[in-house]
């Protein structure tokens, strides 16, 4: 069994460097887990497309930098220390502001794909 333990800190991942290159700059790989959890970097001006959401809730917590959360019902400004909810499926996008967006991501980890072996009168 798994005990408590320090992950990552933060302000140190982050600190004076910014976001580089767009993507994940950390990721929960714990082999035992029910939550999954990254911290996602966006450069100045990049972004994430509109897209809807994983059949899941998300929270986020904005770490660092500024941006644009576009939602259906409009454009929701984005500042460090900021939290929040993105309810299962909704529309989404993100952009970063001139000093880049850095924000945390923790949901419930998605199932892995499954193989089944298959029965034997699927096989005719």
């Amino acid at each position: 069994m798994p005990t408590p333990h320090r992950l990552v800190n933060t302000r140190e991942l982050i600190a004076g460097s910014g976001p580089a290159a767009p993507g994940a700059a950390w990721r929960l790989e714990e082999p035992v887990r029910d939550l999954d959890s990254n911290v996602i970097a966006l450069p100045a001006g990049d972004g994430i497309q509109t897209h809807h959401g994983p059949g899941l809730d998300v929270l986020i917590h904005v770490l660092d930098g500024s941006g644009t959360l576009g939602t259906e019902d409009g454009d929701l400004p984005l500042r460090p220390g900021d939290l929040l909810w993105m309810p299962r499926g909704t529309l989404r996008s993100f952009t970063a502001g001139a000093d880049g967006l850095v924000y945390l991501t923790v949901h419930q980890r998605k199932p892995g794909l499954q193989l089944q072996p298959r029965r034997p009168d699927a096989m005719r």
